[in-house]
Order: C-alpha cells, then structure tokens, then sequence
C-alpha cells in the first residue's frame, strides 16, 4: 500500500487473535499497522505485534531497498505497536529511536533498554527534519496511554494518529458494515473514557490541514471517509448522541424478564422509535452493548434481583458504562423480583454519579408479567419518546 509517493504501508493483519488486549471479540482479525517514510533521512513509524516480527521486518526491508533507516518514531507503547523494537535497533545499530519521555520510562519497564545514547526525546511541537518534510509531533495523553504522541507531515498533510481513529478487523478481510460500525466498538471499549483528552487531540489537528490520517489500527482515511471518521470522534470523544433511538439491555433467567423486553421494544417500534437496539448480557457481545449504549440517546437496563442484588452481568455492564464516562442519557429501569424487587433502585445509585442522566420511569414485575404490566411498559415507552 502506497500512502503517498514517499510514504509507504508495511503492516501486518493477524487472523491467529480471537479476543483483543483479552477481551474483545475479534472475528475479523486485527491489523497493526506500521508506515516507513523514505526521504533523504527514513523514519520507520512504530512496530508491530511480537508474532509478526519476520514478516514485518521482510516487508520493511523491501521498501527500504538497499538504504538503511534513520529513526525509528515509537508513538505508542502498547505491546501489539512496540514489541519489535529491540530487533529493529539490534538491524540498525546507526538508528535513533524518537520517542516521549514517558514512552522511553516504558520502553525500559518492558524491554530492559531506554536506549540513552541512541535516543530523540520529543513532546509537544518538536520537529525532526527528514528532507522535503519535517515531521511535527503533538503530545497526546490518554489517547489512551499516557505517553501517546501524534505525528504530522505538513508536506504530504498526513497525520499518524497512534491508536486514534482505530478499528477492529483485518485489512484483507471487506467489512460490510463500512468504517464506522467496529471503529465505534473499538472507540468506546478502549479509548471511551478518555473524551476530553481526544477532544484536546482533535482541537490541535484542527490547526492543521490533513488530508490522510494513517492509524496503528484498521484502514487508511481520506476523502469523504475521514470527514466521517472525524465528525464521528467528535460526536463521540463530546458524549454526544450519534443515533436517535433506544437501546435495551436485559438479563432474564426464567423468561420472564426476556418476554417483558421482547413486549417494550415492539411498542417502541409501533410508536415510532427510530431505532431499538436490544442487547441480552448473558449472551450476546458486552462490547457491543456497550457501543449502542453510547450511540443511542436512551437506555433501559432490565434485570433481575439476584441473591438480593443486581444480577452479576448487568452489574458489570452497568460497570463498564460508568467507567468509561456515561452521561448525557436518559436511562429507565424494568426490574423483577419474586420477594424483594429492589434492584432499579441499586442500579440507579451506580449511575447516579454520571453526568446528566435523567432517570425514566421504573416498571416492576413480581415473577412474571400480569394484565397491568403491558400498559406499564406502554408508558414507559412513552416517556422514551
């Protein structure tokens, strides 16, 4: 993949990983992508995952024909874009490694060396000649490391965003769905919590002009998909609402709450809700519930009280929506119970210390649904309207 006449793509697309950074469901695979920028000096930006080290070294040694590189830019820490670069610099004993400075305290925590006398330490606004170009960096912590820099190449308006503007999937795989369906579940299962940073991020690219944004994650952008990609992250990295509709998440262990949910999302649709998204926690993907939870402007949880408190997987969702910053929601509550039907009340409490919730009706069920619960949800469904 050519990026532009000087800048080359030499990562790679990993097919062996079935759950990123152990957690996320990646059955598209995942590419770790990684650019050489050949001018009169060459800059190598970042590695790539330790189980791609030949292939990664073979595809740079192409590009480089013959010529040896000059730096080596480590952007971002994180194993799956830093495990390579003792092989690099052992291939390249001439090579100096630019990096911050919180980036070389981890390069030495995870690999034994900061390199000290063969190192370029950079933040915000440092330059780094190559030749036509000078590349300018632009710090960018917890975005979503602490020790994140961004580079830019005003010559050729290209911006490597490190994990910024990642996505899910390998790159010889055809995503369907298009850009933004696993970009968002990569945004808010990994970088989500750090809004303001990525708003500061994205205030500072807005001084420049970029017409290519190349990440360490997923495809190149440009054209009418990185104007897309950009207003998404800024709809996103605000809290905003990207979608109008209204997502369920349940948990149901005889039916009777599943039947409850089945029956509100049908009246919602009848009324004329845009979109209803229904999520079951005990089954289906948590990332992606969590996704929806953040697209949609309105969220119910439906659960059930267990050993006298929330059930466990409805607890942890709620859990990951708090940490990730939850707010600007309107959130409701169906909750049942046999004896002691107490759990929108704890479920409330745990995101009572989000930004801007406003809180919906409650729909108790004792068991199972009666003859008043249709008209209950009913009203529910109204007051999401």
């Amino acid at each position: 993949m050519t990026i532009s006449k000087d800048i080359r793509y030499i990562g790679v697309n990993d097919h062996q990983v079935t759950l990123f950074e152990g957690q996320y469901d990646v059955p598209n695979g995942m590419a770790y992508n990684s650019y050489v920028i050949l001018d009169e000096k060459i800059a190598v930006m970042d590695t790539v995952d330790a189980h791609f080290g030949d292939e990664w070294m073979n595809r740079l040694t192409a590009e480089l024909a013959g010529r040896s590189p000059d730096y080596l830019v480590v952007q971002h820490m994180e194993p799956d874009h830093s495990a390579n670069i003792v092989r690099f610099m052992q291939a390249y004993p001439h090579a100096t490694v630019v990096a911050s400075q919180a980036a070389f305290r981890m390069m030495k925590q995870f690999y034994g060396s900061d390199y000290a006398d063969r190192r370029l330490v950079v933040g915000e606004g440092s330059t780094l000649p190559l030749g036509r170009r000078t590349l300018t960096f632009l710090t960018a912590p917890m975005v979503h490391w602490p020790e994140v820099i961004v580079t830019y190449d005003a010559l050729d308006k290209v911006l490597f965003s490190a994990d910024g503007f990642g996505k899910f999937g390998a790159l010889d795989v055809e995503d369907p769905e298009g850009w933004a369906c696993e970009a968002r579940r990569y945004y808010f299962g990994i970088v989500g919590k750090f809004g303001a940073q990525v708003q500061a991020l994205l205030k500072k690219a807005s001084a420049v002009e970029i017409r290519t944004v190349c990440p360490l994650h997923g495809p190149v952008l440009s054209g009418e998909a990185l104007t897309e990609a950009l207003r998404l992250y800024d709809i996103w990295s605000g809290y905003g609402v990207e979608t109008p509709g209204v997502v369920i998440a349940y948990t149901s262990v005889y039916g009777n709450t599943e039947k409850a949910v089945a029956l509100l999302a049908q009246q919602l649709r009848d009324k004329g809700c845009p979109k209803v998204a229904v999520a079951c926690l005990q089954h289906d993907d948590w990332a992606e519930a969590v996704e929806d939870a953040f697209r949609y402007g309105k969220l119910v949880l439906a659960t059930t009280t267990y050993n006298g408190h929330i059930f466990p997987a409805m607890k942890e969702f709620i859990d990951h929506l708090t940490e990730r910053g939850y707010q600007n929601r309107t959130v409701a509550f169906i909750e049942n119970g046999t004896w002691a039907p107490t759990v929108a009340k704890e479920m409330r409490q745990m995101l009572e210390g989000c930004k801007n919730i406003t809180f919906g009706d409650t729909v108790t069920i004792r068991s199972a649904m009666t003859d008043e619960t249709p008209a209950q949800l009913a009203a529910l469904a109204d007051g999401l309207l």
